[in-house]
């Protein structure tokens, strides 16, 4: 079945919903030419023009079909043919109005239906003009008719015709115009609630200070790769990062400098981190690096080279310019232990290094 469906309709979305609205459309006239050869069986009509009127009508929903699933009504401004099709199908009623006779009230419920149909896709514009070329096509049937077969178009009742479209068209036009506010406001409500939940993602997952990863979402990744790793038998190297001499800057020059320069730490150094680690902000001026896919004996030469950016950075503040390096202690993940224990590894490599000195990355054993 869904064979079909990817056949009939396509597989792509945007283009497959387009399919099954014109689908819907174009059946919509089925139950018309049922009724119009009806009308023709029971004789209430001529057989020969009933059968012309079928075919073209047939032959019309064919043609729409063929456009849209060719992809080549993408071309065009409306590219599901919304107001074509009910162009098309107005004026497909209103030839079956001059042929049906005292059978002719039957057309009406099908424009109804064809009206209500766009009323939940065209836009109050577009449903404006197709009223207007609704009311002006059955006027002018209802004119001709009357004139060409007096005997069973009398000119009265074709005026009662007649105002009973001109009064409809308007109120389609009005409800299409409060269907299309409600869709809109609709959309609006759907955006807004998707920035919510976008902004509620971020606050769940990222710190507000550095925009990384805070430290709860950290150690959901990190159990995540624990368990690829386990499943793979690969490994990864977590690394414990600090801002050396962090608590002097925030005394001399204030909190809003210390606050902006683990900002640009912090972007700084994912600027140079591969796309597939994963940097979070531990805690205070801490941290934590997570390298996928590596060894203790490269992740070092990727930390020293980190190390070396941060440290050629240089915050302004007034006149003057703050810099700092950063400490790195790195332990690479063993078959067996947790990801707690890689990272108690991780931080005392970070205290050896701080020991040592500024700017410098220890591996733990």
């Amino acid at each position: 079945m869904s064979r079909l469906l990817d056949l009939l309709l396509g597989t792509e979305p945007v283009h497959r919903v387009r399919m099954a609205q014109a689908g819907l459309a174009l059946l919509l006239l089925a139950p018309g030419v049922v009724g119009m050869n009806y009308y023709a069986w029971v004789g209430a009509a001529r057989p020969l023009l009933v059968a012309w009127w079928s075919g073209l009508t047939l032959l019309g929903m064919a043609v729409f079909y063929a456009l849209l699933r060719s992809g080549w009504s993408r071309r065009c401004i409306d590219p599901s043919l919304t107001v074509a099709q009910m162009l098309f199908a107005l004026s497909s009623g209103a030839l079956a109005y001059g042929l049906l006779g005292d059978g002719r009230g039957a057309v009406f419920p099908m424009v109804m239906v064809v009206l209500m149909f766009g009323m939940f896709i065209a836009s109050p514009r577009q449903m404006r003009w197709v009223s207007a070329y609704a009311v002006l096509l059955f006027g002018a049937t209802m004119a001709l008719m009357a004139v060409w077969r007096p005997a069973d178009y009398l000119w009265t009742v074709e005026l009662g015709h007649f105002l009973a479209v001109a009064t409809m068209m308007p109120a389609v036009s009005v409800l299409a115009a409060r269907l299309c506010s409600m869709r809109q406001r609709a959309r609006l409500h759907r955006a807004e609630l998707g920035q919510a939940l976008s902004r509620l993602r971020e606050h769940t997952t990222r710190d507000e200070l550095t925009g990384l990863l805070n430290r709860r979402h950290m150690e959901r990744v990190m159990a995540q790769e624990h368990q690829r790793c386990v499943r793979s038998g690969q490994t990864f190297c977590l690394a414990a990062l600090d801002i050396d001499r962090f608590k002097p800057v925030n005394e001399a020059h204030g909190y809003a400098v210390g606050d902006a320069v683990m900002r640009a730490v912090a972007q700084e150094a994912l600027r140079h981190v591969r796309l597939s680690d994963m940097l979070a902000r531990w805690g205070g001026d801490d941290f934590v690096l997570m390298l996928s896919d590596t060894r203790a004996a490269l992740a070092r030469g990727g930390l020293e080279r980190l190390g070396q950016k941060v440290g050629a950075l240089r915050i302004l503040h007034g006149s003057a310019a703050v810099g700092v390096t950063l400490s790195a202690g790195l332990a690479e993940h063993h078959a067996g232990e947790t990801v707690v224990q890689t990272l108690e590894r991780a931080e005392r490599a970070l205290l050896d290094a701080k020991a040592q000195g500024t700017g410098r990355v220890v591996v733990a054993v």
